[in-house]
């Protein structure tokens, strides 16, 4: 079905409209393979029908599908929900005042504002969101005689990169900061109800360097005892599974007491963890409570995430054995070149480099 690009009720209104049917499409587009809670993403996509009165509400909705397990929704809608920030303020200002006015250099304007700082695959997905956005409106607006306006939008000249965008060095706790974290999960204040919960997932990830949506998707049925360890059955990105492994003396008591805490709630799809009622916990709540536990020891990193303890495992696993392919294999990494960043830590092999021109130093 098409609509008319303008109507009566305003630039703001016709802009959080288009901005709620890109994002609405895009949510029935994306890989929905971790979603948990279908009742949910149901709702998201009923609001986003009747579309939202404020753009509050839209990012409302947006955060409700991506902690529902629709992880790919935050790709496009944060760029979208800026955008509208930064149109809304020219139109205040009265630099914009139709849907027809906006242009590509109102775009790049706003990208090379709200993208300084950013990585390259971050202002690349910038760009994406919006070259969606506006060929998504340019196929579905029509007006009454059957004419549609046409945007054309490019954005060639905002630093898009082609081919591989350049890999930021991740940030990552050193040995020492990782005592100091691990002795942090267990001291850390946290609700006794489900502080065993809590600290046995952040755990789980220290030692294994499993991603948090991994973690958070695993079953009961996919935690087996051998002897001494754990072996984890997990099923990483593109549904790909890896086998990983955790001694018990890391984590047996708190296992202990959260499967008798498990066992008087009804566990909906057989979820290892989950909140009271059941249901799969998010991202965004394990993240709170690794911000807070490295907050509370003192540690401050430029992405202080629950995704940095990944970071720190892979670096501590890469400095001890000095094998790429172990890396890849205990990540999951289906290129090995995506394993290859943390050699950027090898304090050795920099010292050889660092090294090598001492002895034509000697010679002056």
């Amino acid at each position: 079905m098409r609509y008319p690009l303008e109507s009566s009720e305003g630039f703001l209104e016709d802009l959080l409209f288009w901005s709620s049917r890109f994002i609405r499409y895009k949510m029935t587009t994306l890989s929905n393979t971790k979603v948990k809670d279908k009742k949910c993403i149901h709702d998201c996509l009923s609001k986003l029908q009747k579309v939202p009165k404020t753009i509050d509400e839209l990012e409302y909705v947006c955060k409700n599908a991506r902690n529902a397990g629709l992880i790919g929704v935050n790709t496009y809608a944060q760029p979208i929900i800026k955008l509208y920030e930064y149109l809304k303020n020219l139109y205040a200002m009265g630099s914009i005042d139709s849907m027809k006015e906006i242009d590509e250099e109102n775009l790049s304007d706003f990208l090379a504002t709200e993208t300084s700082g950013l990585s390259l695959a971050s202002k690349r997905n910038y760009r994406i969101a919006l070259l969606g956005l506006f060929g998504y409106i340019d196929k579905q607006n029509q007006d009454a005689q059957g004419n549609s306006h046409i945007y054309n939008i490019e954005l060639k000249n905002i630093g898009a990169i082609k081919g591989k965008s350049g890999q930021k060095l991740p940030a990552y706790l050193n040995e020492d900061e990782l005592e100091r974290f691990l002795k942090g999960i267990e001291e850390f204040n946290m609700s006794q109800k489900v502080s065993c919960r809590n600290r046995l997932i952040i755990k789980m990830i220290v030692y294994t360097g499993m991603r948090v949506s991994e973690a958070l998707q695993l079953k009961a049925k996919d935690m087996v005892l051998e002897k001494d360890l754990y072996l984890l059955n997990i099923k990483g990105k593109g549904e790909k599974y890896r086998v990983v492994m955790i001694k018990a003396i890391h984590i047996q008591d708190l296992l202990q007491d959260w499967l008798i805490l498990r066992s008087q709630i009804e566990v909906q799809d057989g979820l290892l963890f989950c909140n009271q009622n059941g249901k799969a916990l998010s991202q965004a709540y394990i993240y709170r409570q690794v911000e807070q536990i490295l907050s509370s020891v003192g540690i401050r990193k430029e992405k202080n995430g629950a995704h940095m303890l990944r970071h720190s495992f892979a670096t501590l696993l890469y400095q001890k054995r000095y094998d790429l392919v172990l890396v890849q294999e205990a990540l999951g990494h289906a290129d090995l070149n995506t394993s290859r960043i943390y050699t950027h830590f090898d304090k050795k092999r920099l010292l050889e480099a660092a090294s090598v021109m001492d002895d034509v130093s000697k010679m002056d």
